[in-house]
């Protein structure tokens, strides 16, 4: 097995079949205990239909991340073996493409990894930016950021409530509203209702 596991020939195939099970693996280990502290801190229903939500949530995070990176993986293979050699934008292309039928489905596990990654993409184009001289460093970036981020989410919970993801608004309905009610010492301090 490990002759063929070494064997240059079989390396791109394989490279693509462990990519999947590394998929499954790191979407099940993000997803399940996620799933399971939100849903036993906020979700309703019986023990029976908890666990299903949460079975049902880490299998889709984990079958997704599985076949996105499967999709990548044989795209930029094709590629490579087309042009002779990987481009630039080889890996945009790739990453288009899988992202456009892996989580193009809208949906609550695509809409947070989706949201996750518009995240860490907006900070990486910034810091390409600055690091390529387009723009300067603006002093006391974070602070004007996490102002920014705050302010909007602040009014639009506030104005617009219905624009938010739903995880979202359960979270803050019960930091900012719920706080709002209470008629004795047992529901302002050691319950919330």
């Amino acid at each position: 097995m490990d002759s063929i596991l070494t064997n240059p020939k079989y390396h791109d195939i394989l490279s693509i079949v462990k990519g999947f099970r590394n998929g499954a693996v790191y979407g099940a280990r993000i997803r399940f205990p996620h799933a399971l502290v939100m849903t036993f801190l906020f979700g309703t229903g019986t023990l029976q239909e908890k666990f299903k939500r949460i079975l049902r949530a880490t299998y889709q995070h984990s079958r997704n991340l599985a076949l996105f990176v499967t999709l990548y993986k044989t795209l930029m293979v094709v590629q490579r073996r087309v042009k002779g050699k990987e481009d630039g934008f080889d890996s945009f292309f790739a990453g288009l493409v899988g992202g456009y039928f892996v989580f193009g489905e809208d949906n609550n596990i695509n809409q947070q990894i989706n949201m996750y990654l518009l995240s860490r993409v907006s900070v990486g184009l910034a810091k390409m930016a600055v690091n390529k001289g387009i723009i300067a460093q603006p002093p006391h970036t974070f602070p004007i950021f996490a102002a920014v981020v705050w302010g909007i989410v602040m009014w639009q919970f506030r104005h617009e409530r219905d624009v938010l993801q739903g995880s979202l608004q359960a979270s803050m309905q019960f930091l900012y509203n719920d706080s709002e009610v209470f008629s004795n010492l047992g529901n302002w301090l050691w319950r919330n209702r």
